[in-house]
């Protein structure tokens, strides 16, 4: 059996337009006996743990990449129909160096670079290249629309720049996908690739699983754009193409240039990162200059905090109570967590900005009662601290805190102020395709009767969680009209393909002014630059 691997990967976080589930790339991948596989979505690496874990799981080699915008000025650049012609270019990490400043670059493309699409440019393509390997991407690539544009001068001028910028590290890009164009492309690019010396790499940007997931796919692409299957002017690949095609498929097309096959192969060699899981790295809150240690710091205002809540003298309980939690934090390294988050509720308190009492597990916290995260008495109330914070307990503990919705955008300033903009970040949410949404979105596009897509979408039972196929287990109609009706089936089984696929990304709800609602967190997820997670929000 040949060994291929796909370094071009769309997952469902190429929002509406991927119809991989990150999931089901690893098994796949491991069923056409691949050893390794990439994601590079579009723009984003909102997939990027998932996948890592998903790989690790069935013992496969995750490829942690995107396929970034590209803008055609600089990224600063923003003026109507030109900066909206970006090129695509997929980057994927050698190593945790790569992935760093991949993560920078797309994050720079959100923070500074947004016009339609998040963009980079050369100048920081080239400051931040190191641990990473390029290659030239679809006809969307700069390359090949110079190729398609007649100007072969110009696409050996950009793939001279990028050879200089990632010396053996880039790589023309040719593809397997049905396109007219890209056989005109692909005889050009290994054309340029002899003469420049640039070594050259199959892929076939998969964007699905299967061929036959084609027409779901199309699906969802008029889901993204508004569009009905039957409208001529509609996107579409024009190709059944774009799926995960197994190293033979591969390999019989590129027959009479295998080097391409084989160098998915070297390309997935050279890719290793790995990622350390349960080691929180926090910020550091600087303390006031009299205190030596900021274990020291917070045991003063819980001490001081104590005696305000009960007294001058506390009983041994409480005192006991207070030295084995002090001891527990110090021990998990969460000093400046409680100090972070005690300081900008300690903002809001003194500023006159209503902070709820405290919710969830870290009302369990006598320290956390002390210095007035919390005002529930956990003593009181018998609350255990275990539930918030024990040395069993893998993922770090979070505070949930209501701020009053008219000025809750007064602490996240302050926040914002105090640590830099650049070192905060806020929550991501997804919006997904719940049953009732895909039912309604699905009918919309296959021009169904909405009044009959409606009725349709009604009879799924209105629970959190529930799904189309455990709707038709609680609903004898619906189940009838799947199994009876032709047309209701295959709306159904379009639905079920796409059910619970991001629809849109947006901020967490804390930061929506909109919602009546106190906020459920701060949110505020501060880093050090140093150790950059990706800020692509």
């Amino acid at each position: 059996m040949p060994e291929f691997v796909h370094l071009h990967v769309h997952s469902e976080f190429s929002l509406l337009d991927g119809a991989n589930r990150i999931k089901d790339l690893p098994i796949r991948a491991k069923e056409l006996g691949m050893k390794a596989i990439a994601i590079t979505d579009h723009g984003v690496m909102y997939g990027t743990i998932d996948f890592y874990k998903a790989c690790k799981k069935e013992g496969i080699k995750p490829i942690i990449g995107c396929e970034v915008y590209v803008a055609p000025r600089s990224r600063f650049d923003k003026e109507g129909a030109i900066d909206k012609e970006y090129n695509h270019l997929i980057l994927l990490a050698k190593d945790n160096q790569g992935y760093k400043n991949l993560s920078k670059l797309v994050s720079i493309g959100f923070l500074d670079g947004y016009y339609y699409k998040p963009r980079i440019d050369l100048e920081v393509l080239e400051k931040y290249h190191e641990g990473l390997i390029a290659l030239s991407a679809c006809l969307a690539g700069s390359v090949n629309q110079a190729i398609l544009q007649g100007n072969i001068e110009k696409a050996e001028e950009i793939a001279t720049w990028f050879k200089n910028v990632f010396k053996e590290d880039y790589y023309l890009e040719l593809q397997n996908n049905g396109i007219k164009e890209q056989t005109l492309v692909n005889q050009k690019l290994v054309e340029i690739g002899r003469k420049l010396d640039i070594p050259l790499v199959a892929t076939n940007d998969a964007h699905y699983l299967k061929k036959q997931d084609a027409y779901n796919h199309e699906v969802l692409l008029c889901i993204q754009t508004g569009k009905k299957m039957s409208d001529e002017d509609r996107m579409r690949f024009e190709t059944d193409e774009l799926y995960l095609k197994s190293p033979e498929e591969m390999l019989d097309f590129f027959s009479n240039i295998p080097e391409v096959i084989e160098n998915t192969v070297k390309i997935a060699e050279k890719c290793n990162v790995e990622f350390e899981f349960g080691h929180t790295i926090l910020p550091n809150y600087d303390v006031p200059k009299e205190f030596k240690t900021h274990e020291e710091y917070l045991r003063k205002l819980c001490m001081d905090g104590i005696k305000n809540r009960y007294g001058e003298n506390p009983s041994k309980e409480i005192l006991e109570r207070v030295e084995f939690e002090l001891s527990v934090i110090e021990r998990m390294g969460y000093v400046d967590y409680f100090l972070i988050v005690w300081d900008f509720i300690y903002y809001a308190k003194t500023n006159g900005i209503p902070v709820g009492p405290g919710r969830g597990s870290g009302a369990g916290s006598i320290v956390a009662y002390a210095i007035e995260i919390t005002d529930i008495d956990p003593i009181k109330y018998n609350l255990l601290f275990e539930r918030f914070l024990n040395p069993e307990r893998i993922s770090m503990p979070d505070f949930d805190v209501d701020f009053s919705d008219a000025r809750r955008q007064e602490v996240i300033d302050y926040v914002s102020e105090k640590y830099g903009a650049d070192h905060v970040s806020q929550i991501i949410t997804f919006g997904t395709m719940s049953a009732r949404m895909v039912i309604r979105d699905v009918g919309r596009v296959l021009d169904y009767p909405y009044a009959d897509t409606d009725k349709l979408a009604k009879m799924i039972p209105n629970e959190i969680h529930i799904t189309i196929s455990k709707a038709m287990t609680q609903n004898r109609e619906l189940k009838e009209l799947y199994e009876t009706d032709e047309t209701i089936r295959n709306l159904l089984n379009i639905s079920m393909a796409l059910e619970g696929m991001p629809r849109q990304a947006s901020t967490h709800a804390c930061r929506n002014s909109n919602n009546k609602r106190t906020s459920r967190h701060i949110c505020a997820t501060l880093c050090k630059r140093s150790e950059v997670s990706q800020l692509n929000i």
